[in-house]
């Protein structure tokens, strides 16, 4: 081989060898990089939960708590009578799981829903007007017709709750009005338009001296369970299970049970 050829043969392998350096640098500095590990960014998700009107001040501390520990997740909850969310429901409103006060209102969404979970119950209690003018101490006062009585709806779950409880004792009371959900029966009587309401006990522990609750025996009670469900129209399926069933959790569970309803 001539002298030449091989000068030319050595500036080849010199400059493709001074050509992979700086290849190999930046592969290995990718792999220093995936060897470190790089940690991804939380998937953003926007989860719509319809709840019953009962669980407005807890699921706000419920939802704050579940997004410090899903990083990426907000949740924006509709507060409303069971009723009314149950025919938003049906008109596929856009929202990914859904919260009653009772079994019945979600039992009738079964086509819509996936499989549904007790998370919480609760009690009536009778809300009197601020200190109590009537000294109402127990159910059978609510027939006194000097009384003003407003309760909820027969179709809105308290409102069901409260005239089983009523028939049961045999009371007849002519309420002055009937509300769509337990939120509008509270206000009512801590403005002073209605002397007395049949509420949950959590709603009337949210009202301060500006009502006073008066405790229905158990034997004289009813006992409301919230089911929690996912909706099938969900386009955050994985996520809103995730929620559901994390309010069956310990942490979860501990807010709902500060705020005075029962384990489920």
């Amino acid at each position: 081989m001539s002298p030449i050829t091989i000068r030319r043969r050595t500036a080849a392998a010199a400059l493709t060898a001074a050509l992979l350096v700086p290849l190999t640098a930046c592969g290995g500095k990718g792999d220093d990089k995936a060897a470190a590990g790089t940690t991804p960014e939380p998937k953003a998700v926007n989860l719509t939960v319809l709840a019953a009107s009962s669980l407005t001040d807890v699921f706000k501390t419920a939802g704050e708590e579940y997004q410090k520990t899903h990083p990426g997740t907000k949740i924006t909850f509709s507060f409303a009578g069971s009723q009314e969310l149950a025919a938003q429901v049906k008109q596929g409103a856009p929202a990914d799981a859904l919260v009653t006060a009772d079994t019945k209102t979600m039992d009738g969404l079964k086509a819509e829903t996936g499989d549904a979970t007790i998370i919480a119950k609760n009690r009536l209690v009778i809300a009197a007007g601020k200190a109590n003018p009537f000294k109402i101490d127990e159910l059978k006062d609510l027939a006194d017709t000097k009384i003003k009585v407003v309760l909820a709806a027969p179709e809105v779950p308290v409102g069901r709750y409260s005239k089983q409880i009523l028939d049961a004792q045999k009371i007849e009371v002519k309420p002055v009005s009937q509300e769509p959900n337990v939120r509008a029966v509270l206000s009512k009587v801590e403005l002073g338009e209605a002397d007395a309401g049949l509420v949950y006990k959590t709603d009337s522990a949210k009202s301060g001296d500006k009502v006073v609750a008066v405790e229905i025996p158990d034997d004289q009670n009813a006992v409301a369970s919230y089911p929690a469900a996912t909706l099938k129209q969900s386009k955050n399926a994985t996520d809103a299970a995730a929620f559901v069933a994390w309010l069956s959790s310990p942490e979860a569970q501990k807010i709902l049970q500060d705020a005075g309803f029962q384990k489920a």
